[in-house]
Order: structure tokens, then C-alpha cells, then sequence
């Protein structure tokens, strides 16, 4: 019987102990390992799949920890957390109190720089590169591994543009498979397309004409080969470039044949990649679908919808609108801050622009919206999916700061429904025209009702809404926690006492409610699926300040830290929001 190789590695310093003809065995092992465990725990798969012998060549050719390996977004560093210490600990990956899902700093000196958006690793190794040229450590090694869809953001070629000017130590590894998350787009990948197939002649190289030492593409998947190159750049000073040709999903058979899907599939049969099935027989829709059926259900009636998401058309449910109407929906790649100026572009001549991006992404383009929209009145439509807690990505993923960075916005209105109705209805209204732009929030997942394709009616912006009268304590919620709220208040010991106000608007804020409310009840509590800091209960506490109301506020949200990973209920019991906490915050006031 053929010897465990992975059983007694337990580190880089034991993997450069084998000898190479053993790699292609533990190759083997390591994808088992990730399938059997990615199997029954889920997580991100076939990115990990695809770079095995990579991870095993960086980590045998370079002197890792002291060589320093930077990984893009983190997708694929499964292989590189089993590597470095942490394969005892792999079956708690993206658990409440386990490892991260992504490479994280402060879980181990393997992991250099800690990841979870796109196209960081360049400007990160090379800042790493140039300190190293600093302190005079020449031989020091700097690698960042990029995929092609994440190389196609601006952010990247900012990296590449100044890296060809020094002398930094730096290999930049291209992980060319022609996917994200979901396809690549964009004249760059059509560009790389020719390079692979040998009909772009070498002068008219791009990554040469940036100053870099370009090499490949060689097979991603022969390790005689990359063992080979990267010994010979290990000897090469300055920028070096290498493009390496991989399959998403490798040696998992299913997942190499739709790697959409296996990006990050849910549980599986480990031996044949079978998906298992999921009963959503009545179950309510997931919001994403409550987006995407609704854009492309209004796009049909309005002729001048246009639909814009940077690399998640399928993470969106803007693939619904893109099959369909093509013309007017667009993929414009990693690239959030083109994605919202293309949007403000678009509405200068009339166009209605829904810009689908993820809270946490949209982050990334946080001067476009000021300066690009906000500031010109242009009313692009923000739909911020993933907005709240997020689960298992945890502290890279949560869309937990969209309220507090655009509350302080001149001209924006800033919505968070709380339903699937609700969303359709604000979506509708929006598309009806409006003099300034608007964002609406809400959270990954499936909602609570099934009936939801109801006839549109036109919202008012602007006024809360009283779900429940009460004599003592007023609930102010904003958005889908809502819910939880109106299932706390039917548990909680004295639920005459307590009213509940939905503030669909968090901008502009109903003043006349919040009035009224201050005046009939002792207490207020706001709660919010965001940050307490900067949020809506802070709008809430800066007007009771002003008006000099005597009400005591509590203010319930995401606290000042950030939160780790772990399922959505655990994240919210830590953050004071789930329906048991606040059950025993109101008992604790009545």
C-alpha cells in the first residue's frame, strides 16, 4: 500500500523533504483532501482545485515563510492553508471560531497579507518588495498570484504600471483560467485568449511592454515544468511575470465541466461531485432572485432600464436580464469603479441605470459615488446586495458599513426594504424617475414569502411605516431585521407594550413619525443590520439631541469591531440582534 505523503506534512519545511517525483502523489492527496472535507463542510472549491501544483511548487521552490507569497481575493489558498500548519484545524474552515476561509495575518506568518476583495496582491507584494530593497535584503523573494478575471481591475494594472518602473524583487503569477466567479470579460481576456492560443506575436506583449520579464504561458498543471521556471526566476532580479494555464475545478470531473456552479457549490458527494439536492419546493425566493426576476420583469415595460454589475451576474441575478435583453445588461468585470461612472455616464443622457453591486464591494468605488454621481444628481440606482451580515465569508464579505459611509452623501436617498414586496415595489418606484439617486439595501438569502410577484404600487419615500402600536417601548427598524424584531416582540413577555415603526427611508428620514414617536413612548430602540457607529440610530439619537426630547434611546447593530465568520444566526446572536437577544433586551426594559 502506497504511503500517506500528506499525513506527515505539516509544513513547507516537510513538503521540501519529498522528493519531486513524489509531488504529482501528494498533488493527489491534497485534492482529496479539499473535496472530502469541502464535501460535507462547503466552502469555495474549485478555485483551490485548480492551483494544487502551483501551491505545491511556491512552496517548495521559495523559502516560505521568509520568501513572502501573496494570494489575490483568497479563493484558491485552501491548499496553502493545508500546507502551512493549519490541516488539523482545515474541518473548521469558515466555522464560528475556526480558520477563515480566506488568508488572514493574524492566523499565521504563511499568510502575508490577508485577502477577501480582488486585485490587491500586486500593489501588496510589490510595497513588500520595495521595503525588502530598503532594509537592503536583496535575495528575499516577493510573489503575488493573480487570476485573470481579478488582473483586469484597475487596481492591478496601477500595481503592474509601477512595478515596471523599479527594481523590486517581485514575481507576479498570473493564474490564467479563464474564470472568476463567473466568466471572464472584457478586450484583456480576449487578449490573453490569443497569447494562449499562440497567435499574438511576443512584440506585442503587454506585460513586456510594461518593463516585465514575461515568461509562458506554460501548463499550470505540470509540476516538472513550474518546479523548472520558477527556479530559473528565483535567480532573475527585478519584475518578472509568469502566465500559467490552469482548470478551474481540476480533477473533480463535475467541477471542471461547470465551474460556475462548483466555485463554491454546497455539499457534495465527495467521490462523484454530485450536488446534493436542495428541496426549495415553497420555499421563498432568495433576494438576489427578487432583484434580478423584477429588473428584467420592468426592463421589458421600460426601454430605457439598463442593468450594470462588475463581475456578478450570476451572484446578482442579473444573468436573468442579460439572457434575455442583452443589449441592455452589462458584465463589465472586476471593476466597481468603473462599473458606478459608466452608471453616472449612462444617466446623463436619460438612461435609468440599476448598478448592482455587493455592500462590501461598493466600497471600493466610494469616491465615484460622490464625486460621479451624488455630486451631479445623476439618479443611477444602487441595488446593494449582500447587505448586512453574510455568514460564513465572514469580516472581508460583511455588508455591514453601506449606511454609516453613505448617510454623510449630499443628494442621496438611502433605502433598506423589509421584504421581498417591499423590494419590488422600491425597484418600480425608483425606475418612475427621480431627481437623485438612490441605494437600496438588502441582505444574501432567501426571504419570507412566497407570494411575492404582487402588482406594483408606488411608495412614498420619505415615511415610516407602523407595523404594531405599543404603550411603552417603540421598535425603529430599517430593513429585513425587521423581521426578527416583529418575531421578538410576539415572544417577549408583555408584547401590548411594544410598538414597531419600519423606516424604509434612512434618507430622507421621517421627521414627523419620529416625532410623534418621541412623544408617545418612554423608550425607543433602533436596530439596524449595520453599524451602530454612523448609522441609522445615530440619525435617530442626533435629532432627539437637537430637539431636546427626554426619550431614552437604545441603539442595537453591528458593534465597533468586525465580525469574524460563522452562520448568519451565530453572527447576529453576537451582535445583539437576533430574536433571542432582543426578546431579553425588551424584557430587561419592561
Amino acid at each position: 500500500m502506497t504511503e500517506n505523503l500528506l499525513s506527515k506534512i505539516q509544513n513547507p519545511s516537510d513538503l521540501r523533504k519529498l522528493s519531486e517525483n513524489q509531488l504529482p502523489q501528494l498533488a493527489k492527496e491534497l485534492r482529496d483532501f479539499i473535496i472530502d472535507i469541502v464535501s460535507q463542510k462547503e466552502g469555495h472549491l474549485g478555485a483551490s482545485l485548480g492551483v494544487i501544483e502551483l501551491t505545491i511548487a511556491l512552496h517548495y521552490v521559495f523559502n516560505t515563510p521568509e520568501d513572502l507569497l501573496v494570494w489575490d481575493v483568497g479563493h484558491q489558498a485552501y491548499g496553502h492553508k493545508i500546507l502551512t500548519e493549519r490541516k488539523t484545524l482545515f474541518h473548521t474552515n469558515r466555522d464560528l471560531n475556526g480558520i477563515s476561509g480566506f488568508p488572514k495575518r493574524s492566523e499565521s506568518i504563511y499568510d502575508t497579507f490577508g485577502v477577501g476583495h480582488s486585485s490587491t496582491s500586486i500593489s501588496a507584494a510589490l510595497g513588500m518588495a520595495m521595503a525588502s530593497l530598503l532594509k537592503n535584503e536583496t535575495e528575499k523573494q516577493h510573489i503575488a498570484v493573480i487570476g485573470d478575471a481579478s488582473i483586469a481591475s484597475g487596481m492591478a494594472f496601477e500595481g503592474l504600471n509601477h512595478a515596471g518602473v523599479t527594481n523590486a524583487n517581485l514575481l507576479v503569477i498570473l493564474n490564467d483560467n479563464a474564470i472568476g466567479i463567473d466568466p471572464s470579460v472584457g478586450a484583456l481576456k480576449n487578449y490573453l485568449t490569443t497569447v494562449k492560443e499562440g497567435k499574438n506575436p511576443r512584440q506585442n506583449n503587454i506585460i513586456k511592454s510594461l518593463n516585465f520579464d514575461y515568461s509562458g504561458p506554460i501548463d499550470g498543471h505540470d509540476l516538472p515544468k513550474l518546479l523548472s521556471e520558477l527556479r530559473r526566476l528565483q535567480k532573475v532580479k527585478g519584475p518578472k511575470f509568469l502566465h500559467i494555464i490552469t482548470t478551474k475545478g481540476k480533477g473533480l470531473q463535475l467541477a471542471e465541466e461547470d465551474q460556475v456552479k462548483y466555485h463554491a457549490p454546497g455539499k457534495f458527494e465527495a467521490k462523484t461531485g454530485r450536488i446534493h439536492p436542495k428541496n426549495e419546493e415553497g420555499l421563498a425566493p432568495k433576494f438576489q432572485d427578487v432583484f434580478g426576476h423584477t429588473l428584467l420583469e420592468l426592463a421589458k415595460e421600460n426601454a430605457k432600464i439598463i442593468g450594470i454589475t462588475p463581475a456578478m451576474p450570476s451572484g446578482s441575478s442579473m444573468k436573468y436580464m442579460m439572457e434575455t435583453i442583452p443589449e441592455r445588461a452589462f458584465d463589465v468585470g472586476i471593476a466597481e469603479q468603473h462599473a458606478v461612472t459608466l452608471s453616472a455616464g449612462m444617466a446623463t443622457q436619460g438612461m435609468v441605470v440599476f448598478c448592482n453591486i455587493y455592500s462590501t464591494f461598493l466600497q471600493r468605488a466610494y469616491d465615484q459615488v460622490i464625486h460621479d454621481v451624488a455630486l451631479q444628481k445623476l439618479p443611477v440606482i444602487f441595488c446593494l446586495d449582500r447587505a448586512g451580515l453574510v455568514g460564513e465569508d465572514g469580516a472581508t464579505h460583511h455588508g455591514v458599513f453601506d449606511i454609516a459611509y453613505l448617510n454623510c452623501i449630499p443628494n442621496l436617498i438611502i433605502t433598506a426594504p423589509l421584504n421581498e414586496i417591499e423590494l419590488r415595489n422600491i425597484m418600480y418606484t425608483a425606475q418612475l424617475g427621480l431627481e437623485r439617486p438612490i441605494s437600496i439595501r438588502y441582505p444574501r438569502g432567501r426571504g419570507e414569502i412566497t407570494d411575492w410577484q404582487q402588482p406594483f404600487e408606488k411608495i412614498e419615500l420619505g415615511k415610516a411605516k407602523e407595523l404594531k402600536k405599543g404603550s411603552k417601548i417603540a421598535f425603529l427598524s430599517t430593513g429585513t431585521i425587521g423581521i426578527n424584531v416583529t418575531k421578538a416582540i410576539s415572544l417577549c413577555e408583555q408584547p401590548e407594550a411594544i410598538g414597531h415603526f419600519h423606516f424604509l427611508c434612512i434618507k430622507p428620514l421621517d421627521y414627523s413619525a419620529l416625532e410623534k414617536i418621541c412623544k408617545q413612548y418612554e423608550k425607543i430602540i433602533t436596530i439596524e443590520d449595520g453599524t451602530i457607529i454612523g448609522g441609522f440610530g445615530s440619525l435617530i439619537n442626533q435629532y432627539i439631541l437637537e430637539k431636546k426630547h427626554t426619550v431614552t434611546v437604545i441603539n442595537l447593530g453591528i458593534p465597533d469591531d468586525f465580525i469574524e465568520q460563522g452562520s448568519i444566526p451565530e453572527l447576529q446572536h453576537i451582535s445583539q440582534i437576533s430574536v433571542t437577544t432582543i426578546i431579553n433586551q425588551i424584557n430587561l426594559l419592561l
